[in-house]
């Protein structure tokens, strides 16, 4: 496993990291085309990514962070093949190193499906475990989906 660091996606990156997310997240989050998903990282500011690798030269992760409302903001999406392996972790703890603060949304339940018909499961747990807070009474609701937000702060890290 190997990991690059870039501040934006090549064109291939793009497609492989549109096809893991339309894989993993819940259908209801899926990208049309590469299209959308141009649009959709278009749309965040101040962009770095970070593309985990198998041996066999194959995306299988992708973290991304962005600046949302004067807050550093990410997503993290492993291939479900990779889970439960510490790679997620790993990621996150790069991340932890550079911040002092992380914010996310999170799916709280597992009522969504895959694409693949599978059911959608729930990554909170995770984000508490490498921890992450919920923020209360912050939640997002849309026609789409519903999520809540966490949040990860360094001080918290230093009281443990």
């Amino acid at each position: 496993m190997r990991t690059q660091f870039k501040t934006s996606l090549s064109d291939e990156d793009k497609t492989i990291v549109c096809q893991l997310w339309n894989d993993e997240y819940p259908k209801q989050l899926h990208f049309q085309s590469i299209v959308d998903f141009e649009l959709y990282l278009n749309n965040l500011k101040e962009q770095y990514h970070v593309i985990l690798y198998s041996n066999q030269q194959r995306i299988i992760g992708w973290y991304v962070e962005f600046t949302r409302e004067d807050e550093r903001w990410f997503a993290l999406i492993i291939g479900a093949k990779f889970h439960k392996k510490g790679l997620g972790t790993k990621m996150l703890a790069m991340a932890k190193e550079k911040h002092e603060i992380l914010n996310a949304w999170v799916i709280a339940h597992n009522s969504y499906l895959k694409s693949n018909g599978e059911v959608y499961i729930s990554p909170l747990a995770f984000y508490l475990k490498n921890g992450f807070r919920l923020v209360e009474g912050i939640n997002l609701a849309t026609d789409k989906i519903a999520a809540v937000k966490i949040k990860w702060l360094k001080k918290d890290r230093l009281n443990e």
